[in-house]
């Protein structure tokens, strides 16, 4: 086989996996990174574990990509999460399952994914340049033939590899740079945005509850007419909105409700488990039984205690006042909002907070089967800068892993 030189642009996940790929297929391989170090964001996945991927089913995995999981069918055919376990467990590092499907390393560390990676470039000897920013691909008859960087310097490649990432995380050098020049080499681009992301809403609300976590409730998104229902789950109060595993799974759609001028409001159940009729009669029962206690004593069985003040204001009931002395007017508003406490969402945090970028290089541009561009010859797209993405849960990172190894196969192959 004829050795060509591959270039890769972009050091995370995706970009290393190509690279990784590319080299094990004999290949003449460069990777590009504009940071001075690789894998910056990979090492922030997780909250620093690294959630690297899920053991659900190939169809309920493609299912979390919001209708577009179609897409992945066949780079998944090609490396999905046995295929990505077995490449870090024949290096030794140990994996483990958690709590709905999600795969970590064992020691919970993500520099130890990273550091396999690394040892696995050096080992295929990629060439790695830090510290250089991609100005522009070099194309020539509809063909790419190298790329421009910031400096000035060209440099000549059989194919080129573009993994620069979305703009989440802007910090880490994630800023779509990568997305705009392939829209300025003639590709389709849904606009960038966040996903994964945390809401801010009007109310002041999550300035006294910051730092509470919600357990076993649910969500309710609605802009008056459509609605998103999560299941059971987590939620998150910040300085100024929520967060935490439900509001981030689908941020994404708020997101795009807010685009569109939607007044959207949040309702959140925190007995998900209870009928409004079941919560009642429990009330009425411990306020039988403790009739001479306090009603914040009587509703530390159902709230947390950060919680409790702020309930009894918003139904208009004094902390003071006994469990005997509860109307049931004022017991109606209780379960009221123990089922539904609400809140008007304005905001979400800007693209570069997100976890995820949503939008990018339109995957009608792209040949599922190779990740090569439809538009340019010897041009491939990995990762996040495709637009794709998906749930928290190790779903985006093994979407990086499967189309940067698919996108360094299909370079070295083709």
């Amino acid at each position: 086989m004829e050795r060509k030189k591959i270039i890769v642009v972009g050091g995370g996940p995706a970009g290393m996996m190509a690279a990784i790929r590319a080299a094990q297929l004999q290949q003449d391989v460069t990777l590009i990174e504009g940071n001075s170090s690789l894998g910056k964001k990979l090492l922030l996945s997780g909250k620093g574990r690294c959630n690297l991927t899920n053991t659900c089913d190939l169809d309920s995995f493609m299912e979390r990509f919001s209708g577009k999981g179609e897409f992945l069918r066949d780079a998944f055919k090609k490396f999905f999460y046995p295929e990505l376990m077995q490449f870090f467990e024949e290096r030794k590092l140990g994996l483990k399952v958690e709590r709905q499907l999600r795969v970590f390393p064992a020691s919970d560390k993500s520099a130890d994914i990273l550091r396999v990676l690394q040892e696995e470039l050096a080992e295929k000897r990629v060439k790695i340049i830090f510290k250089s920013l991609l100005k522009d691909i070099l194309c020539k008859e509809g063909r790419a033939e190298g790329v421009l960087l910031s400096d000035g310097a060209k440099l000549m490649a059989d194919k080129v590899i573009l993994a620069t990432g979305g703009s989440s995380y802007a910090f880490t050098g994630s800023t779509g740079e990568g997305v705009r020049i392939a829209q300025r080499c003639g590709h389709s681009v849904v606009p960038l945005r966040a996903a994964l992301v945390p809401l801010r809403v009007r109310e002041k609300y999550p300035a006294l509850l910051e730092g509470l976590t919600l357990k076993n409730i649910r969500v309710k998104f609605t802009d008056g007419k459509k609605q998103f229902l999560s299941p059971v789950g987590e939620l998150l109060f910040t300085a100024s909105g929520i967060s935490g595993p439900l509001v981030l799974s689908l941020s994404g759609k708020i997101v795009d409700w807010l685009a569109q001028k939607k007044e959207v409001w949040v309702e959140v159940d925190l007995k998900p488990a209870l009928s409004m009729e079941q919560l009642d009669n429990r009330l009425l029962r411990e306020i039988k039984l403790n009739s001479k206690k306090g009603i914040r004593n009587i509703l530390k069985s159902l709230l947390p205690i950060k919680m409790i003040d702020l309930f009894l204001r918003l139904a208009g009931i004094s902390a003071l006042q006994k469990a005997s002395q509860i109307s049931q007017q004022q017991r109606v508003k209780i379960i009221d909002l123990l089922k539904s406490f609400r809140m008007q969402v304005v905001s979400a945090f800007p693209v570069e907070e997100g976890m995820v970028t949503q939008g990018g290089v339109s995957l009608k541009e792209i040949n599922p089967r190779t990740m090569e561009s439809r538009r340019i010859k010897g041009l491939y797209f990995c990762g996040e800068m495709i637009d794709l993405d998906a749930d928290t849960g190790g779903f985006n990172l093994q979407e990086a892993f499967s189309t940067g190894y698919l996108a360094g196969e299909s370079a070295a192959l083709h």
